[in-house]
Order: structure tokens, then sequence, then C-alpha cells
């Protein structure tokens, strides 16, 4: 499989054979431009797209699992007048779900954080700010919002969180460092609801169920008014399909805490 690392030794042997053949030959700088540009292709879209698996692998499906399962994740909660209402449909359904929180939300509603533990759902990191240049952070910030988003849970919830969400699903090589030396386990997606776009609710709730299959994990987000919409049609579709939403780590048959 096409990784990080496996481009770039592929880019470094495509140079040298260049430069050997440009020793007899005058090889024309286009070439070289043009091995640039799709080393920087693969790289930037390896590092959006975080199912390549391009930096490093995440859990993103569980195909073998033989359960009518699927996992509803939702990510950069917790919400004060949108989470509440997630919590009280995935009760109504009888749901479990796995909520990625921002940790400055966090520690500003600890107490719908508790609401989450407390109605079994499981909580995970998704950084501390969400900063949207977060994929150009050093490796020390990167650790930094990571161990701070940590140290709330275990401060306010004596919770020691494994399960990282990236924020905006990017990864590079300096996230990978970090989630190695504090032991995260990085969990993606199948299913992108692309709930916070300009679509409109059928749309989205279209996207999401059109291939829905068991195993799937869904993104989805506790922040407005429309992804708790599309929540509840696709809280009736699962029962309708004798699907079962669960944990991400019940799915996975991972642990999500220390």
């Amino acid at each position: 499989m096409l990784n990080f690392g496996s481009i770039n030794r592929i880019v470094i042997a495509l140079f040298s054979l260049l430069l050997l053949a440009d020793y007899w030959l005058s090889m024309p700088i286009y070439l070289y431009v043009f091995i640039g540009f799709i080393w920087f292709s693969l790289t930037v879209c390896g590092s959006f797209f975080i199912q390549w698996n391009y930096h490093f692998s995440s859990y993103h499906r569980n195909t073998n699992i033989e359960e009518n399962k699927v996992a509803i994740t939702f990510d950069d909660g917790p919400h004060p007048e949108f989470t509440p209402k997630a919590l009280d449909l995935l009760k109504k359904y009888n749901a479990k779900a796995t909520f990625f929180c921002i940790g400055k939300e966090m520690e500003a509603y600890t107490s719908i954080v508790s609401k989450i533990i407390d109605g079994g759902h499981t909580i995970g990191n998704h950084t501390y700010s969400h900063t949207r240049n977060f994929g150009f952070l050093s490796t020390g910030k990167v650790k930094q919002e990571l161990q701070r988003t940590n140290a709330i849970a275990k401060k306010y919830f004596n919770i020691g969180l494994r399960l990282y969400r990236p924020a905006f699903g990017v990864t590079n090589p300096r996230i990978k460092r970090v989630l190695q030396d504090i032991d995260l386990v990085p969990v993606g997606w199948s299913i992108r609801s692309l709930d916070t776009t300009k679509r409109s609710k059928k749309r989205i709730l279209n996207r999401t169920i059109k291939n829905l299959k068991k195993g799937d994990v869904i993104l989805l987000h506790d922040t407005s008014a429309k992804s708790i919409a599309v929540l509840e049609q696709l809280l009736l579709f699962l029962q309708q399909e004798k699907l079962q939403s669960v944990t991400v780590n019940e799915l996975l048959d991972i642990s999500a805490y220390e």
C-alpha cells in the first residue's frame, strides 16, 4: 500500500535514476518538476484524507463484524444547546454513540460531558483548541494540545482517554510521532455525512444512508440544528433496517480508556 514512507522511497529512487541518466544525457528539467509535483500532490491528499492511512493507520470500520452494528460518532462538541438534544434522541432510540470532544469545550461544559458518560456513551480526544492550522503545528504544539485535553478528562471525569479523532481529519508525521509518544489510538470514519456544509438535511441524510452497512463508522457533528435533524432521521433508518448504533470502541473491539 502506498504511504508517506513508500512514496518518499519511490521519489528518491526516481530522482536518483534521473541524476544518473543526466550524467550521460541531458534530462529535461520538467521531469524533475513533474516528479516533485506528483510527490507534493500525493502528500497533500494523503494528509487530508484520513482513509488513505498515508501517514499512519487509523480505524475506519469493522469489516469482519457479524452483528448488525454501526457506530455513530460526533465531532466538535460538547455544545450547550445541541449535545443535550443529541443525547435525548440517542436515549429515545436506545442507541449509543461516541463523542470526540474539543478540550476547551469539555472544560466549559463539564456537566454535559458527565451526561454523555452517564448515558453509556464514549468520549474521545479531538484536540484542545481545534485550531484551523492544526496541520501546521509543531510536534511540541500538537503534543501540548492532546495532552491538555487528556488532562481535562482525567481531572474532571477521572478518565484516561485513548481514542483520538484528528481535527479536520488531518494527518502528518508530527501527529504520528505524538500519537506514538502518548499512546493514543486514531479513529477515522467510513461514512462522512458532510453535515457542516451548506447541503440540505435531505442530501446529507441520503449521503449518509446510501451505502451504509454493518461495521461502518459514521461522522456527524453535535453542533447544529441541521445535524440533530439528520441524526433523528438516521436513527429512524437504523431502526427500520435493524441496525444498532454502538460506541466506536465496541464496534471496533478496542479499549476507549486507560
